[in-house]
């Protein structure tokens, strides 16, 4: 148990997070990754956490799953083929350790995969080099407070 002393009237409430991307291209970086263990015992997966980092999506987060390890060949292919693509997109020639590819930026192509059971959900569809300067997300700030008007109003500058 924790004490609140919240009042929901104060705050804004968050817009719903887990709404679908739309379908596009996005500049992103990988925040996040771990090694884990497949339900289905046939082996282990590379789980990455990708964050968009401009646009009207700035701040999403997007999850892509490679079967690294794992007793289907073609799932590990797959998987490799798309590690070689994010390795290439991020300019690293090869990775020791998964947290080398973090915080790199990348673009990312977004699909929708079609569920009537989930619902939709997103899929990374590819993954490319960024091209062009990257403008980082910055997390919401709050508005700035008023300012003191001036004594006295400044001469319009087209009035002389």
């Amino acid at each position: 148990m924790a004490t609140l002393n919240f009042n929901a009237a104060t705050v804004a409430p968050s817009e719903n997070e887990f709404s679908v991307i739309p379908a596009g291209m996005y500049n992103a970086t990988i925040t996040g990754s771990d090694q884990v263990v497949a339900k289905s015992g046939n082996g282990e997966y590379l789980k990455l956490e990708f964050t968009i980092i401009d646009g009207p999506a700035a701040n999403r987060k997007i999850w892509s799953i490679l079967n690294l390890w794992n007793t289907n060949v073609t799932a590990v292919d797959i998987a490799q083929r798309d590690l070689a693509a994010i390795c290439t997109a991020v300019n690293l020639p090869g990775a020791g350790d998964s947290v080398e590819l973090h915080n790199k930026p990348l673009q990312i192509r977004v699909g929708i995969r079609r569920s009537e059971e989930w619902g939709d959900q997103n899929d990374i569809k590819g993954y490319s080099a960024v091209s062009g300067p990257v403008m980082a997300a910055t997390a919401p700030t709050a508005p700035a407070a008023p300012t003191a008007a001036p004594a006295t109003p400044a001469a319009a500058p087209w009035a002389s």
